[in-house]
């Protein structure tokens, strides 16, 4: 089954350049030139494409702000951003959104390919299970928080639940899972999204951060740094995951 890819571009141009090439490589390319015409054809087709490949400068809107608008529809949406934008704040706003990547412009072609190959990569689904399986897999508990993949939020200390991006949900389950111990900063980005490179690297400081402001509430669980190499995942009166 090809690879569907929803490209929103506004200069026709490269629009066009890239569309083909795609296709070429056995992607299944749909292309709109402006935010207006993304969102209805992503909330017409939604589930159906695999990752969104975003111009930030839109005609319309900007490209954080359609981002913002369909991860709204969809909250586990894949998405990188391609931009002649290259300053370090506009990097660091795409991260916090929630972008899988950050291409800038002018940008090789088949590096485009090799990004677009790794971010699928990275969310490949997992082999079906069985309902019970499913629901357990879905539920993470240690200390005073609870963490429910499926519907993307974490409760702490009996609290209201909070929304949650799906890679901080990646992650945050991850640390789960490894609590009390020093996780180096490399393993955990291979580990989780396969590969370790500069993007990733602050792509996970963003999230750790986001964690952290959240699990401030918590009265048993915090993210600590460890100097030079990585975190830990502290979890005091630890309790084992259920």
């Amino acid at each position: 089954m090809k690879t569907k890819l929803l490209f929103i571009e506004d200069e026709t141009d490269l629009g066009n350049v890239v569309k083909q090439y795609l296709e070429i490589m056995d992607f299944e390319v749909t292309w709109c030139t402006n935010g207006q015409d993304a969102i209805q054809i992503f909330t017409h087709n939604q589930g159906k494409f695999d990752l969104l490949i975003i111009d930030v400068q839109l005609p319309d809107t900007s490209g954080f702000d359609l981002a913002r608008q369909i991860l709204q529809f969809q909250s586990e949406t894949s998405f990188l951003f391609l931009t002649a934008r290259n300053e370090k704040q506009d990097r660091l706003l795409g991260l916090k959104i929630g972008a899988d990547d950050y291409i800038s412009k002018p940008f090789d072609i088949e590096e485009l390919i090799l990004r677009i190959k790794n971010i699928i990569r990275r969310h490949s689904h997992n082999p079906v299970a069985t309902p019970g399986q499913e629901q357990e897999e879905q539920l993470v508990s240690t200390g005073d928080i609870i963490l429910k993949k499926d519907l993307l939020t974490l409760t702490i200390a009996d609290k209201k639940p909070v929304s949650i991006t799906l890679r901080e949900a990646e992650l945050l389950e991850y640390l789960c899972r490894n609590p009390n111990k020093i996780l180096k900063r490399e393993y955990i980005l291979l580990q989780l999204w396969g590969e370790n490179d500069y993007f990733l690297g602050r792509s996970l400081d963003v999230f750790i951060s986001r964690l952290r402001k959240l699990l401030k509430h918590s009265d048993l669980v915090s993210i600590d740094n460890v100097y030079g190499v990585g975190f830990i995942f502290t979890v005091r009166e630890y309790q084992a995951i259920s």
